[in-house]
């Protein structure tokens, strides 16, 4: 759906930009910030959160969106200053191009320029095969429809960052859920921007436990899911 739609940069309201879909009225990340939504969602929330309970020699981490690779951006700087080893995996159907990637801020509005050809290589990088970031961080894009994904007991974390419930429903019911689920080894932990009932009760049905938190910036809250 993505690949037929009108996409366009625009400034969200913490200086950072992000991709709008005029058709949909849809982004990427939130028009409330969308590097404020990444680190409240996906790092505090998800990150930050499993490394209090357990250190990991390698932490293994799937996204589901890897889209302008922001969340994996950030995810690389933060590992980056306590040293933990990351094996990233950025499910994407619909990769931006480098054209819009060259129009991205991120690297400038995270005072990260020494990290740019970083950010440039997680963009250049060949899809499907793991590719040495460095020496603590490995990034795999896979070019793949969520459905399809049949990973099994292989991540301590996952980053749930998909087109919102209103224009894909498909992506937030219980048949994803489930391979989300399995994708996670036991005391994994799904983290994502919604905080809608009806995403709650598909993630309960197939056996999260699942928390009400406090959401990022322009939303009241969001979900955390633990494989118990």
């Amino acid at each position: 759906m993505k690949e037929k739609l009108k996409r366009e940069i625009i400034t969200t309201s913490d200086g950072s930009t992000t991709i709008h879909f005029p058709e949909l009225d849809e982004h990427y990340h939130s028009k409330h910030g969308a590097i404020n939504e990444a680190k409240h969602v996906f790092i505090k929330s998800g990150f930050d959160h499993i490394l209090a309970f357990k250190k990991f020699p390698e932490l293994n981490i799937l996204e589901i969106g890897f889209g302008t690779g922001l969340n994996a951006f950030i995810t690389y700087l933060e590992a980056l200053k306590i040293n933990q080893k990351v094996n990233y995996v950025g499910v994407e159907a619909y990769p931006i191009t480098m054209d819009e990637v060259k129009l991205l801020n991120y690297v400038d509005q995270l005072l990260a320029q020494d990290n740019q050809t970083v950010f440039d290589t997680f963009h250049e990088s060949s899809w499907e095969i793991p590719n040495t970031i460095s020496s603590s961080f490995a990034l795999t894009k896979r070019k793949q429809f969520f459905k399809d994904i049949e990973d099994q007991y292989c991540y301590d974390l996952i980053y749930f960052d998909a087109f919102g419930a209103r224009v894909q429903p498909e992506l937030w019911g219980v048949d994803v859920f489930k391979k989300m689920y399995d994708a996670l080894m036991d005391n994994g932990v799904l983290v994502t921007y919604s905080a809608k009932g009806s995403v709650r009760r598909a993630m309960q049905e197939v056996g999260f436990v699942v928390e009400r938190l406090p959401g990022p910036p322009g939303k009241r809250e969001m979900l955390r899911a633990t494989k118990k």
